[in-house]
């Protein structure tokens, strides 16, 4: 029998979003619209070159995002999607067994699965009662031991986001010893002028990684970019252990034609976000609870009545995201759709 590890027979599963044929797919976090002609036109354009390997640096696209954030090229690291990132970050920090990787639960359901394929320990903390991250039971739940701390913002799936102020009271409590992966998928619709925004505090705490992707706002999700902002020790590290030519040719250039559209990208986050607040109202007025979101999604909190939930919804020809037992996920999508969403949700029997 071939010596595979027997603890990966209880390694969970990525579950993607459903999609079903003839109904509306609001279950992946996609933005709905293709990327740009001029991305279109780059994606064509490097296709044509399949046939060699891509830049293994990723020189090009990294001194281009260098310049978005102000930044040396040297704390950017580029991986696979920023899913990859996460695994490499794990890999970067934990070699023992009983060495902690914390998170907040719910969360982005990556971060049990890069822990436990790098054989570190898993240790969970659970939302507050506003569906939020607890920052400080987290920082209790710090020990010696606790190599990386994930903390997702806005977070997946609940969309709510930590603030700028309480974070930066969880750096200085977790202190410089523990590597901080602030998970920020979502940034460009976070519209709360409060929230904590990475980037910004990079200089001030060596031990943050930002963690950012070409998936959601740049409408990439097919090509897998994501890219992390660091100390130009973190980066290395990261590159280190990250797959060779892990980023294709493609990608690379659809992400650099990517920010040259950014403005135009960025006002079409503008029409998600306002969006997102009209589907949050109409569903508060139907009586559900869902809290406040800064991301391209909402989050149904709905108990045992989950499961029955989303089998309405696709009854109506829409897909959410169930976790069973706790709530569903929905994608904000285009008005057509999202009223299709409401549809079903306001002839949902509570």
């Amino acid at each position: 029998m071939a010596p595979i590890r027997p603890d990966l027979e209880s390694l969970p599963a990525y579950v993607p979003g459903r999609a079903v044929p003839g109904s509306i797919k609001l279950a992946s976090n996609e933005v709905s619209q293709p990327p740009p002609p001029r991305v279109l036109a780059a994606i064509a354009e490097a296709a044509a070159a399949s046939n060699r390997y891509p830049d293994l640096s990723v020189n090009g696209l990294t001194v281009r995002l260098a310049d978005e954030f102000g930044l040396d090229s040297a704390r950017i690291a580029v991986g696979c999607g920023s899913v990859s990132l996460c695994q490499q970050l794990v890999a970067i920090t934990c070699r023992e067994p009983d060495d902690e990787v914390v998170y907040a639960w719910r969360s982005f359901e990556s971060y049990p699965i890069v822990t436990q394929i790098q054989g570190a320990t898993k240790r969970t903390v659970p939302l507050d009662a506003q569906f939020r991250h607890d920052l400080d039971a987290m920082t209790a739940a710090v020990t010696p031991q606790t190599r990386l701390v994930f903390v997702c913002t806005p977070n997946n799936p609940t969309g709510t986001a930590v603030r700028r102020d309480e974070f930066e009271r969880f750096l200085a409590a977790v202190g410089p010893d523990v590597l901080v992966a602030l998970d920020e998928a979502y940034r460009e619709f976070v519209t709360d002028p409060d929230a904590v925004d990475g980037a910004t505090l990079l200089d001030a705490h060596p031990n943050l990684v930002v963690l950012r992707t070409f998936s959601k706002a740049y409408r990439l999700a097919g090509l897998r970019v994501g890219y992390s902002l660091s100390t130009p020790e973190v980066a290395q590290a990261l590159r280190k252990v990250g797959s060779p030519f892990a980023v294709s040719s493609v990608a690379q250039a659809a992400a650099i034609a990517a920010l040259d559209c950014r403005a135009e990208l960025l006002a079409a986050c503008a029409e998600v976000e306002g969006e997102r607040d009209r589907v949050r109202a109409a569903l508060l007025h139907a009586g559900y609870t869902v809290p406040p979101s800064q991301a391209n999604f909402v989050y149904i909190a709905l108990g045992e009545k989950t499961a029955a939930f989303a089998a309405h919804c696709l009854d109506q020809k829409v897909v959410v995201r169930p976790w069973h037992g706790e709530g569903v996920r929905v994608t904000v999508s285009t008005p057509e759709e999202n009223d299709a969403l409401l549809a079903a949700a306001l002839s949902f029997p509570k």
